[in-house]
């Protein structure tokens, strides 16, 4: 339970930030015209983000869940299968409301963030690496993860209806024969 909990408080440390690919087609205005759909929409997804982490990281998961689509789908390295729906996820992180975070001095540094739109779907992909301080020990690297979040637009706002996050070259120990 304890690795779990560490797990949940340093992926809360990641930040995200957003860079939006979309193909121009047509002339110039129309290229013109995504390109500035295409800030928008990084704008929009930058900020649910960063709102959430920012909560997250003060162990507060509302940020995330006021995010999630009802019919959300997670993934992470602590979990042995899919979690599926709101209030499985609800209950996932209830346990970590009022705990307090054993680090100080978070900080996190995004590598290579990527937004790619398909219509009302958007595919945000980011690396982070997640800093912190223990007591009396110098900062060290937390975790580094790998992450996508699939959001939906619904009624003009944007739901993550999928979330993976996975550590990046995880230490995977071989069976024995």
């Amino acid at each position: 339970m304890r690795r779990s909990v560490l797990f949940v408080l340093s992926l809360g440390v990641a930040g995200v930030t957003a860079s939006c690919n979309t193909p121009a087609q047509g002339g110039a205005s129309d290229s013109a015209q995504n390109e500035a759909s295409a800030d928008s929409v990084k704008n929009e997804l930058l900020a649910l983000e960063q709102g959430a982490l920012d909560r997250w990281i003060r162990v507060d998961p509302d940020g995330y869940l006021s995010l999630y689509a009802p019919e959300v789908t997670y993934f992470d390295p602590m979990r042995d299968k899919r979690i599926d729906g709101l209030p499985a996820m609800q209950a996932l992180v209830a346990p970590l409301r009022g705990i307090k975070m054993p680090f100080t001095d978070v900080r996190y540094e995004l590598i290579d963030p990527k937004v790619q739109r398909h219509g009302d779907v958007a595919i945000l992909t980011f690396n982070v690496v997640n800093y912190g301080t223990l007591p009396n020990q110098p900062e060290k690297v937390l975790n580094r993860w790998n992450s996508t979040e699939v959001y939906n637009r619904v009624d003009g706002k944007w739901k993550i209806i999928h979330s993976h996050w996975s550590y990046v070259k995880p230490d995977v120990k071989q069976p024995a024969l």
